[in-house]
């Protein structure tokens, strides 16, 4: 990866040569990750903080990457973090949204906010403060900390055309987070599978159809071998928060500077990977089509009964889990007011091109 300048972390280079840096103890941080560190963005900003972060804590602070399943399952990285068998992980919050459901809303939100409003809420709302609250709320050892925002998802892979909600009815569909229960409510029956597992069981006819990631990493994956019908926008994946865990432990072991500079850090990461991401999705879009895949935006019917299931999820969730009710009305209220700014500072999209 192209290093980003780091011009944020200017002073913390300088005193990473001070007597204070001398004195403070080595640490090396054991970090598994859920997805392999060479998918852009996705995987590869957790590289951009272990290539930074000795240099900038003046050689206090290691961190070595164990890619997924080296050292840890990756659905287990968080108790793994929270018991201190490992030091630290790196994942999305969604991805402990079977044991904590309000938690995949730090990940991504249907219909939700693009990344500069979705880090707004989370560096100057609620969204961080609310975020460490629900992990401590739960019994988790670990100090949670956004680094990295991707950039807008594709919104599925599939075999055909897909013109009515009908259409959907029976399909069997890899779908992540807060999404999959909309298209629940579609009769879609969804299924979460890593990465590496979507191929394999597309090839088998274990599922009809999947969405996973950005077009750069859908790339990597194979999916357009198998599928033809690539459609837009990413409704459910607008922006997706990536998250460092730190244990509890580690991180009071550490210095106010060391802490610094992890902190400092990961907003580097967060703007290399949405700066990154942004930058390389248009040339693998229009290789897919060289290569015959048939790019689709989802007509307003569509989009509009997303919509309308979403809501209704948003009901149903907030009435199940208080913690989900909490965490998504203030989102909500920083949304609503955020969109008095949104709605008159910004430019007219131009229409879809697909």
């Amino acid at each position: 990866m192209k290093k980003f300048p780091l011009l944020l972390l200017s002073t913390l280079i300088v005193s990473s040569f001070s007597g204070a840096a001398m004195a403070e103890k080595k640490m090396l941080l054991k970090t598994p990750i859920y997805y392999n560190s060479v998918l852009p963005s996705l995987g590869s900003t957790i590289k951009y903080v272990s290539d930074n972060i000795q240099t900038l804590s003046g050689n206090t602070l290691k961190m070595k990457i164990y890619e997924p399943n080296k050292l840890v399952n990756p659905k287990e990285i968080l108790h793994a973090v929270s018991t201190g068998k490992v030091q630290a992980g790196y994942a999305t919050a969604g991805n402990w949204g079977g044991k904590i459901p309000a938690a995949r809303l730090f990940s991504a939100v249907p219909f939700g906010p693009e990344a500069p409003e979705y880090l707004a809420w989370f560096y100057h709302g609620n969204g961080n403060k609310l975020h460490q609250e629900l992990y401590d709320d739960n019994n988790l050892n670990v100090k949670v900390q956004v680094c990295g925002v991707l950039a807008p998802e594709t919104s599925g892979w599939f075999k055909d055309e897909i013109n009515s909600p009908q259409d959907l009815d029976g399909l069997k569909m890899r779908f992540f987070g807060l999404g999959a229960l909309v298209m629940e409510k579609l009769g879609v029956s969804t299924v979460g599978l890593p990465g590496g597992e979507i191929f394999p069981a597309i090839e088998k006819g274990v599922i009809d159809a999947t969405e996973f990631s950005m077009p750069v990493v859908d790339q990597r994956i194979g999916l357009k071998k198998l599928l033809k019908y690539n459609y837009f926008p990413g409704w459910h994946q607008q922006a997706t928060i990536m998250e460092l865990i730190i244990n509890k432990d580690t991180w009071k072991k550490m210095s106010e500077r060391q802490q610094s500079v992890i902190e400092h850090l990961c907003k580097s990461a967060t703007l290399e990977a949405i700066a990154l991401g942004e930058a390389i999705q248009a040339p693998v879009m229009k290789q897919n089509i060289e290569d015959g895949v048939i790019n689709k935006y989802w007509s307003p019917e569509m989009l509009s009964t997303f919509k309308t299931k979403w809501d209704e999820v948003v009901v149903e969730q907030s009435a199940e889990d208080p913690a989900f009710k909490k965490i998504h009305d203030d989102l909500a209220k920083f949304r609503k007011n955020y969109d008095l700014w949104e709605s008159n500072a910004f430019l007219p999209r131009p229409k879809p091109s697909l």
